[in-house]
């Protein structure tokens, strides 16, 4: 890697060189973002995971910026148009807007009227017009009058065509409507004649405009849409006459008649070539910033919604409910492997219902069922109902569980994969227990698309987005932690060094040879090599093995510093986990080499004290009002329990239960003393919140809540 751009992204994130070097080397040595930041402490400085992956993705930006400059360097040499000056031009650009702009005059174009008006010989005549000397420049232009040019005005708008054409391919001054775009270019939206009744959904955008810096990204996204719907023209400038005093007082000078050709030259390059293209650009760049903004809300929705606390252990009776259709009831054990299913019908008469509570009932103590999920969707809350009517013999506790994507999940190649022999409404109904069990586990099966958070997801750039989400996945797979003997393969496929092929592998060594029982076991998976062993070993635990280590985020690489401490204090490794007072006893200091430091050595005490911790805390369940079940029992003034499903840049949308999200917007929430900007900074998915009914339209089905004067009792 070049060293202009490690000082460069140091500078950008603000952290040391060194801390640059040594992860680029680490990446270029096939090392993972979860790795580096866990088990490379020493040598990127403690960089954390977000500060890595920063690194990863500048290194990609200048990885494609050099691939990006050789094309263009080969292109013009083949072209017998390289200068010395023009190659060191090229060679110190920084930015790939940099780089085209010194590879516009060299690109190959489509015909244009300056191309035209060269192949008519004019090019000297604009020239001549560009010097701007005193001079008739009607007399000049008839010496280049031909068959191909008739008239001395042919003649003059061929040259002015050249001039218009240099002018837009001038650094200078595409440099210097940049600054103008950035400092004054305005957002207008109109409606497009004759679309005002299909496009209702963007009056608010028929004649519109704002500076196209402070728009927020969500406005933005929907007029983007609207346009690309049909609905809508968008235009982005500054005001023109700021544009052509600039671009005049760089090219015009004097005031002959050449001067004034050059400046109607101007004047059209602007118009038709110069603003059309900075538009463009401006465009892009407005619509990168909202997509980057719109990802990161849907990647922080993703992250608090996997790292969701689970239930844990426990048998659970899962149902996905329904009226006419009935009930799908299915029966789990501890892992989520399906012991039971059925069909019941609580909602379709008395004697259904009987039938129903009966098979319920017996189901709970056959196998035993520790807790019932209820899908949150069609007669969720009368299902909730119905199961809270029966009378076990145990405490069974009930939860309502969100169901979106179940149904993506259950049509699946992953769900026809893991139940071929079951129809979609098993499926869906064993992937709702799941969530139940371990939300982490069974999400991953799921294209994030479609679990429903986010804002504008099938409007942003898609390759970034799908990369942005998986990096979350990768990264919560990897905090969290996978236990190797119960994992699926479409979990282990995101553990750091593994994919698909090892994820099969490590699945098909597990059911021909039966559970690990220690992580070196590991190093027997068919191409399962150094590397890929080094990357995932940490991130694998081993739950019951022998060596408490194996089942704790201590990487195999450091056993023998805790080995040692063991030794040192004249007990096992078991008596460093088990007491407190023994460990107190060790000088992390005194175990200082050349490859571990404090930062590790600290990490390996911390997981001493509790060994393959959960990271992801005690779960909760939302609580919702047992008297209100549709829109129709809320009234305004209600001050309700909800669950948060779904944050935007906008404000936040909050479960009550009746099957309708309500809205909070920006605006209705925190205490009223302080003006809240980011919906992130108060509210995450998955979060319990109080709040108060401001609003309810029964027949557009639109909830307004607020959180202004509510008391949050979480």
């Amino acid at each position: 890697m070049n060293d202009k751009y490690i000082k460069l992204i140091a500078d950008k994130l603000g952290i040391r060189e060194i801390q640059v070097k040594n992860t680029a080397f680490l990446f270029s040595q096939g090392a993972t973002v979860p790795f580096i930041s866990r088990y490379r402490k020493e040598a990127t400085g403690t960089l954390n995971e977000v500060q890595v992956a920063q690194i990863k993705d500048e290194l990609k930006k200048y990885e494609d910026l050099d691939k990006r400059r050789d094309s263009i360097i080969e292109s013009i040499e083949s072209q017998g148009k390289m200068t010395s000056e023009l190659k060191q031009k090229l060679e110190d650009a920084l930015d790939i807007t940099t780089l085209e702009d010194l590879y516009l005059p060299y690109k190959q174009k489509k015909k244009t009227r300056a191309s035209m008006a060269r192949e008519k010989g004019l090019e000297p005549l604009a020239n001549l017009i560009l010097l701007q000397q005193n001079g008739d420049i009607e007399l000049c232009a008839e010496k280049y009058l031909n068959d191909n040019v008739e008239t001395v005005e042919d003649a003059l708008q061929g040259a002015r065509d050249i001039i218009a054409e240099h002018i837009n391919e001038n650094v200078d001054a595409r440099n210097k409507m940049r600054n103008l775009f950035n400092r004054e270019a305005i957002i207008y939206s109109k409606l497009v004649a004759g679309k005002e009744t299909e496009g209702q959904k963007y009056k608010d955008y028929f004649d519109y405009s704002e500076k196209l810096s402070r728009i927020a990204g969500h406005r933005l996204m929907a007029l983007m849409r609207g346009e690309n719907e049909g609905f809508l023209k968008i235009t982005i400038q500054p005001a023109e006459e700021n544009a052509l005093n600039i671009l005049n007082r760089q090219f015009v000078r004097g005031r002959g008649e050449a001067s004034k050709q050059v400046e109607i030259a101007t004047e059209d390059c602007y118009k038709r070539l110069l603003r059309p293209s900075i538009e463009t650009e401006f465009s892009h760049i407005a619509k990168d910033k909202a997509d980057e903004e719109a990802i990161n809300v849907f990647t922080e929705n993703l992250r608090n919604l996997l790292l969701a606390s689970p239930l844990g252990k426990k048998r659970i009776l899962a149902l996905d409910p329904g009226f006419r259709t009935g009930c799908k009831l299915v029966c789990l054990d501890e892992q989520g492997n399906l012991l039971h299913n059925e069909a019941i019908y609580p909602h379709s008469g008395n004697k259904e219902a009987f039938e129903a509570m009966k098979k319920v009932t017996v189901l709970s103590e056959q196998y035993k069922i520790d807790c019932i999920a209820i899908g949150n969707g069609t007669a969720s809350r009368e299902t909730e109902r119905f199961i809270k009517k029966i009378r076990f013999n145990r405490d069974i506790n009930v939860y309502i569980v969100s169901e979106s994507g179940a149904s993506i999940y259950s049509a699946s190649e992953v769900a026809r994969e893991e139940f071929p022999n079951y129809d979609l409404t098993v499926r869906g109904a064993v992937s709702i227990g799941r969530r139940l069990l371990d939300p982490l586990a069974e999400l991953v099966k799921i294209d994030p698309k479609s679990i429903g958070v986010g804002q504008y997801q099938h409007d942003v750039n898609q390759t970034k987005l799908k990369e942005s989400l998986d990096n979350v996945v990768v990264s919560c797979v990897n905090q969290v932690g996978v236990n190797v003997n119960t994992a699926s393969k479409h979990l282990l496929m995101y553990v750091s060094g593994l994919g698909p092929t090892l994820a099969q592998n490590i699945v098909d060594y597990r059911k021909e040879n039966g559970p690990f029982n220690t992580r070196a076991e590991l190093k027997k998976v068919p191409r399962m090599g150094d590397k890929a062993y080094e990357q995932c070993a940490g991130f694998l635990r081993i739950d019951g093995a022998k060596n408490p280590l194996d089942n704790s985020a201590v990487h195999p690489e450091k056993y023998y510093i805790v080995n040692k401490m063991a030794k040192d204090l004249g007990c096992e490794v078991i008596d460093l986990v088990k007491n407190a007072d023994t460990r107190k006893k060790i000088d992390i200091a005194k175990y200082v080499d050349e490859k571990t430091g404090i930062p590790t050595l600290t990490d390996i005490m911390q997981e001493l004290e509790k060994p393959g911790r959960d990271p992801r805390g005690i779960f909760k369940a939302p609580e919702f009002e047992q008297n209100v079940e549709t829109i129709k029992d809320l009234k305004v003034g209600m001050e309700l329990n909800g669950i948060v499903t779904n944050v935007t840049n906008f404000g936040a949308f909050v479960d009550l239960g009746i099957h309708i999200n309500g809205l909070i917007h920006v605006s209705q929430m925190g205490d009223g003393k302080q003006r809240v900007t980011n919906p992130a900074t108060i509210l995450k998915i998955h979060q319990p919140v109080k709040v108060r009914i401001t609003d309810v339209d029964i027949d557009r089905e639109r909830i307004s809540l607020s959180m202004k004067g509510v008391k949050q009792e979480f």
